[in-house]
């Protein structure tokens, strides 16, 4: 039973502490407008979209007003469009026009971002699939709304070594094709290793062919709320500081939970999950690097704050499977470098690097997260970094992403500016040593000996 004392504590969390609903996303089927045709294959896209999700935005706009639950994002996630565009596009520039098609129907029902410009290719590329990654600087360059990823490994099938010696070249291509807006283009470009089929945080949603026609996932936010209440509790030991991360979480997701029902309830559309991440933003209050700071880390990148980003990780999930019915997506911490002030901060004064970033990801969700490095950083060294990340993925059998940005005409440094929720990031040095010879020598890394389950 909840008591009107929590009621009043969940109030506070929104009004002071930045809880939010990061985003509702309408995952979306585009199965059956599969046609040989391109013309009726746009049609059909854009027909489905706009029919199915025409009152997102506004049902999340009611939902906002009669619960006063801050909803940041109304978003789209469609079937990975490799998967759909394989019968029509005949080349990269035919993937283009989809993803133009796609822009125009975000646009039109009034979504922030639409996810799913996406191949999946763990153990190799068909060449819809190639024809798809060689578009995607294009694509990311013609369109304002559109997000692409692309899934390189999984713990069941090993990493595709082709695909990630391809993806180092395409983000260096999409940087520059992005250059003059700060290569925007890489912060809308994920790189997975088990990637899941309900994430509706962007860049790396898409719409799962396991899922139905049309659902409804939410993802709900809160850092600042675990750091208030960990304030509370300074200086108590490790069982006190376990069980109010948990209690957070739960009341956190709870939200969340009651989100997702009436969306799903108001839009006629099955409610899918609730993703469980602390997802920061660039304001001051609302960092996970805070929260690891608060638990008594000097600064995050200080011995400990790895054991310190576990303990968070495993709560956060502990208290939020008790608070929804399905639980999904990658329901975590995230640690974004731009996109947390304390992240950058932390960066700045010297105690975190690149290689403690890539530890800290075999705990916590996701990966190495919205990092900007030089811009003539080679793409064989992207590719290393997108290997060693999928690695930790598939041997840990856990979600794993890069999302990096070689920042055209930047170096060491310096700053670049996204602007908004993607705020902005000090320029990180990558390790000068080559990895090419390694990349090059194609074919796949085989899954792991513990992936034999059948």
């Amino acid at each position: 039973m909840i008591n009107i004392g929590e009621v009043n504590e969940t109030n506070q969390m929104i009004e002071q502490e930045k809880l939010d609903v990061r985003t509702i996303t309408m995952g979306i089927s585009l199965l059956d407008c599969c046609d040989g045709s391109l013309k009726e294959l746009n049609r059909k896209i854009y027909d489905k979209i706009t029919r199915l999700a025409e009152r997102l935005v506004p049902v999340g706009q009611e939902i906002e007003r009669e619960y006063g639950v801050p909803i940041v994002n109304k978003r789209i996630s469609v079937t990975p469009i490799a998967l759909v565009g394989g019968a029509a596009c005949r080349c990269p520039e035919d993937f283009v026009s989809i993803a133009k098609t796609l822009d125009e129907a975000a646009k039109t029902v009034g979504v922030n971002f639409l996810g799913g410009y996406s191949a999946l290719v763990s153990k190799g590329m068909t060449e819809a699939d190639r024809n798809l990654i060689q578009s995607i600087p294009e694509a990311l360059a013609a369109t304002d709304r559109v997000c692409s990823s692309v899934n390189v490994g999984s713990t069941k099938t090993g990493l595709d070594m082709d695909a990630i010696r391809m993806m180092g070249e395409i983000i260096r291509e999409t940087a520059q094709a992005t250059a003059e807006h700060g290569s925007l283009g890489c912060a809308k470009l994920v790189v997975f290793c088990n990637a899941p089929d309900d994430n509706p945080f962007m860049a790396g949603a898409f719409h799962g062919v396991t899922e139905g026609d049309a659902v409804i996932h939410v993802g709900v936010s809160g850092p600042g709320a675990v750091k208030h209440a960990l304030e509370r509790v300074r200086g108590k030991n490790f069982e006190i500081l376990c069980e109010t991360v948990k209690r957070t979480a739960f009341k956190v997701t709870r939200v969340g939970q009651l989100v997702a029902q009436e969306a799903s309830a108001r839009l006629g559309v099955p409610f899918g999950i609730v993703d469980l991440s602390l997802a920061p933003t660039p304001a001051v209050g609302d960092s996970v690097a805070e929260i690891l700071e608060e638990m008594g880390l000097e600064s995050v990148g200080a011995p400990g704050t790895t054991a310190a980003l576990a303990l968070l990780n495993d709560q956060v999930k502990k208290g939020g499977v008790m608070a929804s019915s399905y639980v999904g997506g990658l329901s975590g911490a995230f640690i974004p470098v731009s996109e947390d002030q304390g992240m950058i901060d932390a960066v700045n004064r010297g105690a975190l690097t690149l290689e403690k970033l890539e530890a800290m990801t075999c705990v916590c969700s996701v990966g190495l997260d919205m990092i900007a490095v030089p811009g003539d950083t080679p793409a064989a060294a992207i590719s290393g970094l997108i290997a060693d990340e999928a690695a930790i993925g598939m041997v840990n059998q856990k979600t794993t992403a890069v999302r990096i940005i070689p920042v055209a005409g930047k170096k060491l440094g310096e700053v670049v500016e996204f602007g908004g929720l993607l705020g902005y990031a000090p320029i990180m040095p990558v390790n000068s040593f080559s990895c090419q010879d390694f990349v090059n020598r194609g074919g796949r890394i085989p899954a792991p000996i513990h992936s034999f389950k059948n």
